[in-house]
């Protein structure tokens, strides 16, 4: 290693392993990297070893200044990690140790720069330990809205206040989750439904309820917090969050941001756990502008076989063109099937896929409206290729970002839990063809341009960038 590079700051950056939140980090590493970074990126060994088998050596062999690395999350090999619960157990309680041999080892080693700083997902805190025991700062990066971000930090509060855990399963559907909730800071107009769904349990000792409960308020113990937005589009909420939080840094769109990065290299870096079908683009060229509905789920939510059969016949009986990305597993139990008289109606008018390039199909012209699970990386890839959505949450703090898209930024519309094939019928047409839909397409618009002006030179989240890097990353007093 030469001097220069011996002087590198040395970035540490570690995701949750799971799709959504590798994504996020990935492209927030390669701005750290652009800005002259080394970054060492960690990934668990079964998520390393899924992306060798389904990308390929090339994708974590770039670049002697990016590196990858890995550490065990704790579960044995042969199970599938669909289970959160086991998943996040594991990884607060198994991950600290091996983590910070990884380190040690990093600052013992010849080939890299001292390890100057460590970026961790807002829900792998365990690293915040291992940060401070070798001096360096620690920033959390949450791959969220500031609301959902929000919603989860006022877990603490909800419980103080009785509203949580719920006193029985009832409360799941004679109206308690409409309770109105008027006093989280730069929330308004929120209901208990709202808040990220993790509340919804009769156990006061739930793991994901307790997790996030914990690992909401771990972030004021961090040297800083990143969130993936803009200051444009939820400028109350953050307001309220760096009261409580002073040092709070925007980033987003993360896509748009990268899009500025002029080196090559790291092209390669892929992040996708699933192969990309090409066929999805070859046929959406062929397609009229604004004419195709995307539907994708993400790679975590599932349907039960009903739902899955009221989504078919509500595209359908639309009649308008799709693309319907259809994970193997996105049937709850099974394996997606389909019937014989779904598949002749929509002959000639539509296209099936187990996964694609998601950004590059939102930005494809053709694509008039996304059915979302409303996942934040799906959301603010719809943001930035201005698509209006229809929503269906399905878990987490997807119903927050479904709340916001369709009362705020007035780019959604909600598809009611109770899935039935003549609502998403009446919702896709509005959206298509409608009054209402034709206004949040231009609003759709208006947020991607307010998006892109974040995203340049001299824009508010081009700006924190370079004051992240200046007054925190770069900084060894923490």
């Amino acid at each position: 290693m030469d001097s220069s590079a011996a002087h590198k700051p040395h970035a540490i950056c570690i995701p949750y392993p799971a799709q959504g939140h590798i994504n996020a980090m990935i492209q927030l590493s390669k701005l750290l990297h652009s800005r002259g970074f080394h970054i060492t990126f960690v990934h668990s060994q079964f998520i390393h070893s899924h992306l060798l088998s389904s990308k390929g050596l090339d994708t974590l062999n770039t670049s002697p200044s990016f590196r990858f690395e890995t550490i065990p999350d704790g579960l044995p090999a042969s199970d599938d990690r669909h289970d959160i619960y086991a998943l996040t157990d594991s990884l607060r309680k198994k991950c600290v140790e091996p983590f910070r041999e990884l380190v040690t080892e990093l600052n013992s080693s010849l080939d890299t720069p001292p390890v100057t700083c460590i970026v961790a997902d807002g829900t792998m805190t365990f690293t915040l330990q291992v940060a401070e025991e070798v001096g360096v700062p620690e920033v959390l990066f949450w791959p969220m809205s500031a609301s959902g971000f929000m919603g989860f930090f006022q877990y603490r509060e909800l419980i103080q206040r009785g509203l949580v855990p719920m006193k029985d399963e009832s409360c799941l559907t004679n109206g308690y989750l409409d309770t109105r909730i008027d006093w989280i800071p730069g929330m308004r107009d929120i209901l208990l439904k709202d808040i990220p769904t993790f509340i919804r349990t009769t156990d006061p000792n739930d793991i994901l309820l307790t997790f996030m409960d914990d690992e909401a308020q771990n972030s004021i113990k961090a040297s800083a917090l990143i969130l993936h937005t803009f200051d444009e589009l939820e400028p109350e909420t953050l307001h309220a969050i760096k009261s409580i939080i002073p040092k709070v840094y925007t980033v987003g769109p993360l896509q748009m941001l990268c899009r500025q990065i002029v080196e090559n290299q790291l092209n390669r870096v892929q992040s996708s756990l699933w192969i990309e079908e090409e066929g999805c683009l070859e046929w959406l060229d062929k397609q009229k502008t604004a004419s195709i509905i995307y539907v994708n789920f993400g790679s975590l939510a599932v349907v039960t076989e009903e739902q899955l059969r009221e989504f078919a016949w509500g595209l359908a009986n639309s009649k308008y063109p799709f693309l319907w990305i259809v994970r193997p597993d996105v049937a709850m139990g099974h394996q997606a099937a389909l019937s014989e008289d779904f598949m002749a109606e929509i002959e000639g008018r539509a296209m099936l896929a187990s996964w694609c390039s998601q950004e590059q199909v939102l930005s494809h012209p053709s694509i008039g409206a996304f059915l979302t699970h409303c996942g934040w990386n799906s959301m603010m890839e719809s943001i930035c290729s201005g698509v209006p959505m229809i929503c269906w949450p399905f878990f987490a703090d997807q119903q927050t970002n479904c709340r916001y898209a369709c009362k705020e930024w007035g780019i959604g519309m909600e598809i009611g839990s109770a899935v039935n094939r003549e609502e998403i019928e009446v919702i896709m047409m509005e959206m298509m063809q409608g009054e209402k839909g034709g206004e949040m397409r231009k609003k759709a618009v208006e947020w991607k341009h307010s998006g892109e002006s974040a995203a340049e030179v001299g824009g508010s989240s081009y700006t924190n960038l370079d004051k992240l890097i200046d007054q925190v990353l770069q900084r060894t007093d923490g």
